[in-house]
């Protein structure tokens, strides 16, 4: 079997990266880990990709300033470098130029924690407790230009409690989207989920979709 070479992009902790890296250690998983990039320095997750013998980068978005094209390019160049098939994003907060996103047409993926497309952006346990959400949980999907806006690969659900707290809330989802991002990189790497609209600035379809 010939694995897809993976590229995973961090910001912080990384512990969706820590869940593929694991996932990864099956010798039947069709995907290879094969870079670990951060846009932070001291991003904890850097430390955890090295413990595993993974390659990492540091592509620090600082210097660039304004000029996200530039920083895109830097990106791509580490991609290049090691010949990246596929991209993972995990928690890495930085807005991508779309001319990037759309070079990476259907070969680039994310999780967000919650059901899209409810809840796009940020603080998405808060709004759902707001919003009286009795069901919450987290979204793999492809990266669209809009945020947060890609075709849905797969999702995961999680119980609302009634005394929940955010954070209770978000360490349920978290343990679901543990389980979720290797199952859906499984999906693409494999070529069993694809876009299947070429128009690359629409939502397209997908086929399967998965619920877990």
């Amino acid at each position: 079997m010939q694995k897809k070479r993976v590229a995973i992009l961090i910001s912080g902790r990384g512990s969706n990266m820590a869940a593929l890296i694991e996932a990864a250690k099956d010798k039947d998983y069709p995907a290879e880990i094969a870079l670990v990039v951060s846009n932070r320095t001291n991003a904890a997750g850097l430390e955890i990709a090295k413990a595993n013998g993974i390659a990492t980068a540091v592509v620090d978005h600082v210097p660039f300033g304004k000029d996200r094209h530039a920083f895109d390019r830097a990106l791509q160049t580490e991609f290049d470098r090691h010949r990246i098939e596929l991209v993972c994003l995990a928690g890495f907060m930085r807005l991508l130029t779309d001319s990037f996103v759309n070079a990476w047409h259907g070969r680039m993926i994310n999780i967000h924690p919650s059901l899209l497309p409810a809840f796009k952006g940020l603080d998405t346990h808060t709004r759902a407790l707001a919003a009286g959400a009795k069901i919450h949980g987290a979204t793999v999907h492809f990266v669209a230009p809009e945020m947060d806006s890609g075709p849905i690969i797969a999702q995961a659900e999680v119980p609302v409690a009634a005394d929940d707290t955010p954070a209770m809330l978000a360490a349920r989802v978290l343990e679901a989207e543990h389980r979720l991002y290797p199952l859906a990189l499984r999906l693409v790497a494999e070529g069993r989920v694809q876009l299947r609209d070429a128009e690359k600035s629409k939502t397209p379809g997908i086929e399967p979709g998965v619920t877990g």
